[in-house]
């Protein structure tokens, strides 16, 4: 079985980098502890090893696809979903009473790591579904909860959302799916959705979809949006189902993820499609972000578990594969010796540390965003308050850092291959495709970088902005106390003035009312302040590490520590240098994307 993830680096980082057993002092998660977090991640990994990851190839190689009307997807779907529902991963932070562990989510996150880097075309079918359910027990009534969630979180219904249409793509304030309310409560929905994950197959009795759409004579806009619960199939009290007007149109066949279906649903096409409100009126867009933030994190905890695979697929090509020779002092071969193995060569090296200082970059700042969602559901207001907003702060970059830096690592791994990373024989070319959606999915980069610097950056004042400063500022004085960890220390504290000269400049154009400006290099933002959150990442990390060796306190090899050190001391000498350049162009006097004149026009 080759390598896909390294579960040495995924205890590392919940157990001596988060501490997440602090969690279990909480009322809520009492029953839980590092014993038993550790079983399950080991049975995660046992069961990825047997089920998920031989399948890989499969499910490329046998696409979904849409044939004589119906969505026709790999028999392993139906095995995972049931699977799923049986070991109850599908809504594993649910409480009791709804069918759930009551799990922490950092806890959550860290198993859907494992079963993505094995297989990243099937988690998305549970991971749906759990975060549907979700939605109907936060918002829903009771009915509605007893109705779906328990064939839900069972997995012989699953669930979507449904939020794109053809005309509207990601402006939502433009969706034009009708809302017609019914004298029993009900609603009449009519309308279209498009690229629907899970939207539809042979293998789940039902599909509950979560429908945005406007009531007739709501608001314009998105204060005009509601949520709804629409099945596939209509359930009657005595438990029997019939059709709902619901009909699959047809199957987007991606260049990547083809085991994962992503389906164009019409509603209503034969005036007999009820929905059922969730949430108040005009309100469902607050109440779908709750999905849509969870999702966010999962597709980017998705890239960053592919890229891990891909790093593993690298790294045991690069030590198995001999070629060349080394260069000897004074620059010369010597042609007498045998072969060296690739990763013997510097360059080689460098891009084997790009992928590593990425992936394990990514999924630290992932499972970070993840135990501050725990944290934001207990304690006083203020450390409710504090944690919920660093965790709103870090969501675009925890899903925009792993899916764009995370497709430049595979690249880089297809490099490492040569001639073969571009050949089926070797996975890398799957891995390739099978990322380069995810930047896409749950918003484009662009939106999440508009979502950063107009929305989050800003809120309460910049508050959030201070919160992750002081988090920051605690993470420097740790490592301050290692001589070795101290010349970094200062390079990051340098990064953060000069975070603070560009959010100085940026905000200049807002109090002058140029919020076009203000925001028009948006996504450049967002790359420079992931690298400073990426670097105190791995800041955090080797400070982690260096006071393990210093105390003798280490819980695996002690290379294993040293690694950690030497890849962050990789992540500050290449990838924070960057945002010198990005500072440059953020802080640039002129505009050049903005239309000021009629005459400026791309040809």
């Amino acid at each position: 079985m080759a390598q896909y993830i390294s579960i040495e680096n995924l205890k590392f980082i919940i157990h001596e980098m988060l501490q997440v057993e602090e969690l279990c002092k909480l009322p809520r998660y009492q029953d839980h502890d590092r014993a038993g977090f550790d079983i399950l991640i080991d049975s995660i990994k046992s069961y990825s090893d047997e089920v998920l990851y031989p399948a890989l190839k499969e499910l490329d190689a046998d696409p979904a696809r849409y044939e004589d009307g119906k969505v026709i997807v790999h028999p392993l779907v139906g095995q995972f979903m049931k699977e799923a529902g049986e070991n109850g991963s599908i809504g594993p932070t649910f409480d009791y009473e709804h069918g759930g562990m009551q799990l922490p989510h950092v806890i959550s996150v860290s198993l859907a790591h494992i079963a993505q880097a094995a297989n990243n075309h099937l988690p998305g079918y549970s991971g749906l579904t759990g975060g549907a359910a979700n939605l109907i027990v936060t918002f829903g009534t009771p009915e509605l909860r007893e109705t779906y969630v328990p064939k839900m979180i069972a997995g012989e219904w699953a669930g979507t959302m449904c939020l794109t249409e053809p005309q509207a793509g990601s402006s939502l304030s433009d969706i034009t799916t009708k809302a017609i309310p019914q004298a029993d409560g009900s609603y009449k929905i009519e309308g279209q959705k498009i690229f629907i994950s899970g939207g539809d197959h042979e293998y789940c009795e039902n599909f509950i979809h979560l429908v945005l759409a406007r009531i007739e004579g709501a608001p314009v806009g998105t204060k005009g949006i509601s949520l709804f619960v629409v099945p596939k199939l209509r359930p009657s009290v005595d438990g029997s189902l019939s059709p709902n007007d619901v009909n699959t149109a047809g199957d987007f066949q991606k260049m990547g993820q083809k085991g994962y279906c992503t389906t164009h649903l019409v509603f209503g096409e034969n005036n007999d499609c009820s929905g059922w409100l969730v949430g108040p009126e005009n309100r469902g867009l607050k109440c779908m972000f709750q999905m849509m933030n969870g999702a966010r994190i999962d597709v980017g905890m998705t890239a960053a578990s592919v890229a891990t695979a891909a790093y593993y697929a690298s790294l045991q090509y690069a030590t198995e594969r001999p070629q060349g020779r080394r260069i000897l002092a004074g620059g010369q071969k010597n042609t007498t010796a045998g072969q060296t193995h690739i990763i013997d060569h510097p360059d080689v090296k460098r891009m084997l540390l790009l992928q590593k200082s990425v992936t394990e970059g990514s999924v630290a700042l992932l499972l970070q965003a993840s135990k501050y969602h725990d944290l934001s559901l207990y304690g006083d207001e203020a450390e409710r308050e504090r944690n919920h907003d660093l965790m709103e702060l870090l969501t675009p970059i925890a899903k925009t850092y792993p899916t764009e830096m995370g497709r430049i690592s595979v690249s880089n791994g297809l490099q490492i291959l040569g001639g073969y990373g571009y050949c089926t024989e070797f996975p890398l070319e799957q891995y390739y495709r099978d990322i380069r959606i995810m930047s896409l999915y749950e918003g484009t980069t662009g939106i999440q970088s508009l979502d950063l610097l107009g929305r989050k950056v800003v809120m309460k004042n910049g508050q959030s902005m201070r919160f992750l400063q002081e988090e920051i500022t605690t993470t420097l004085k740790s490592a301050a106390t290692h001589d070795e960890l101290q010349p970094y220390t200062q390079e990051l504290k340098t990064a953060l003035v000069d975070m603070e000269s560009v959010l100085t400049t940026l905000l200049s154009f807002a109090m002058k009312g140029e919020h076009e400006r203000f925001i028009a290099d948006a996504t450049i933002f967002m790359e420079f302040m992931s690298n400073i959150v990426i670097g105190w990442q791995w800041l955090a990390m080797a400070t982690t590490a260096k006071t393990a060796l210093v105390t003798g306190n280490t819980q695996f090899d002690i290379n294993f520590y040293e690694n950690k050190i030497h890849t962050m001391k990789y992540f500050f000498k290449y990838e924070l240098p960057k945002i010198k350049g990005l500072k440059e162009t953020l802080m640039y006097e002129a505009s050049l994307t903005i239309k000021e004149d009629a005459a400026i026009v791309l040809c």
